[in-house]
Parts: C-alpha cells; structure tokens; sequence
C-alpha cells in the first residue's frame, strides 16, 4: 500500500506539474483527485478484452439479449437526462456558445461541472460495450477505432474534469448526448425482433457521429478565433484529438458505406439482426463526445 501510494503521489505531482492548479471546485468528488482508479480501470478494460476473447474461444456465444435491453435502456436514460440538465444548466448561467470561459456563470458552473462528472464516469459504464462483444464472440467489431474511442474518451475526461469542468467544455457532451439517445434507443428496439423493419435508419445515424464531430471541432476553434479565457491548450488538445475521430470514423464511413457492392448489402442481415448486441456493424462508437460511441 505504501508503494501504491508513493506511485500515486508521484502520478498525481506529474499530471500538477504538466497542467498547472487544478480546478478548486471539484476537489474531493468521487474518483477525480487520484489518476489510478482511472488508469486502473482502463488496464482492466484492455485486459478483459485480451482475456475474455481467449475465454470465449472455445465457448458458445452467449445471447444477452435481456442484458442488452437493461443496459441499452440504462444509457439512453441517462443520456437523456445529461442532454437535458446541460441545457439547462447553461441556459441557467447564460453561456455563450461561441466561447464561454469557467468562471462568469458561478453556480451555473457548478451544475454543468456535475453533469459533466457523470459524463465522465459514463465512459466507463460504457466499457461494456467492448465486454458484450466479447461475450457475444463479435470480435470483429472490436476494431482499433473501438477500443481507442473507449480506452481515450474515458482518461481524456478525467483530465476535463479535473482541470476544465465547465464553461467550453460543456458543447461535446450536449450533442453526443443527444447522439446517444437515438443511439442506444436503435440498440434497444433492435433486440426485438418485432421491430426490425422499422430500423432502417442506421446509416442515418452513422452519418449523424461524423456531423457531430465537425461541429465539436468547429465549435472549439471559435473559441480560439474569439478567445474569452478558457485555456488556449485545452482547445487545441481537444481539437487535435476530434480531428483523430473525424479521420478514423470518415475512413470506416467509406470502407463500410462507399466500397461495398450492392449486391452484397442487399444481402447483408436485416439491422435488428446485425445489432442484438447492442451495436450494428456501422460502429458508431466514435461518439460518446468530446467528445463520443461508433463514438465514442
């Protein structure tokens, strides 16, 4: 434990160092004031993926399908509700939406820095998306721009909610939150086989991910043509790291949607089929966001 605690010190003095005080207000709030349980988690992700693949290798697919439909129902709720409180709440401290510093909306900062905390914490319910996979022996989805979206989304939000709670940060979340309703809602309707034909939208939402990811680019470097306090390397960083999102998920856009035949997408399964998982081949995970889920 000492040991433990000597590398956290050391981890912690480091990431202080790097990025300078960090944000007064959210000191003390549950898994922020220590990087390990977020780096442990991440480690524990990448290894269940490792481990549970060479598991399942000589094991039937499992179907999950009243899993799915919990957890599919579980993050649409919750989508909702941060789509909804992050209105509000910057609505309440009239943010600006071209550049909106930390400090000039006093409480109303506090409420957006509360819904971005779950937000964050979000990313690492959404790990399960990779475990069903897994479990379902889907393991051709389990691509590079997966697990990266998965694996970065959720450190690269410990760091926003340590260092930039609020003000500029709050515009990703909105729209993939938004994203995550209709995405999670296709999810749920798709285990149910009666609902099939009505799910012919999928492309539609792929299309949606990349649009929200121009538009959180686009929106961030506003505020480096018009600065209004908010720290000039987050911006940068940010839009450094969505530029990596809008290039991986065009590149899987057009393998998936521009080269196929159309005599083999017309016999591809219906989406109901493609997804009883949770996910269609079309992964949207990209999104969850600053950030994204296929996006993330």
């Amino acid at each position: 434990m000492e040991h433990l605690k000597a590398f956290d010190d050391e981890i912690n003095a480091f990431l202080d160092n790097m990025f300078g005080p960090r944000d007064s207000r959210v000191r003390g709030w549950f898994m922020l004031d220590s990087y390990l349980p977020t780096f442990f988690l991440t480690v524990i992700y990448l290894l269940s993926i490792w481990l549970g693949n060479k598991y399942m290798k000589n094991r039937p697919a499992l179907s999950l399908r009243g899993i799915l439909t919990l957890y599919n129902l579980g993050i649409t709720l919750l989508s909702a509700y941060m789509l909804a409180e992050l209105i509000l709440s910057t609505w309440e401290g009239g943010y600006n939406l071209q550049c909106q510093d930390l400090t000039s909306a006093g409480e109303a900062d506090i409420r957006v820095a509360k819904v971005l905390w779950w937000y964050y914490f979000s990313k690492s319910v959404e790990f399960l998306d990779t475990i069903f996979f897994v479990l379902r022996k889907k393991t051709s989805q389990i691509t590079f721009l997966h697990v990266y979206h998965h694996a970065s989304m959720f450190n690269i939000w410990w760091c926003v909610l340590n260092w930039i709670p609020c003000g500029q940060s709050f515009f990703g979340p909105t729209l993939n939150s938004f994203i995550h309703i209709l995405m999670y809602s296709y999810y749920g309707l798709s285990v149910f086989p009666s609902m099939h034909k009505y799910l012919w939208w999928k492309k539609y939402l792929t299309q949606a991910q990349l649009v929200q990811f121009v538009l959180t680019i686009t929106h961030t470097m506003s505020a480096v043509v018009k600065p209004c306090g908010f720290p000039f390397g987050c911006l940068i960083f940010q839009s450094s790291y969505m530029l990596t999102l809008v290039i991986l998920f065009l590149n899987f856009y057009i393998q998936t949607y521009r080269k196929k035949p159309m005599k083999k997408d017309m016999q591809e399964p219906p989406a109901g089929k493609e997804v009883k998982n949770g996910f269609s081949k079309a992964y949207f995970s990209a999104a969850n966001g600053v950030m994204n889920k296929k996006a993330q």
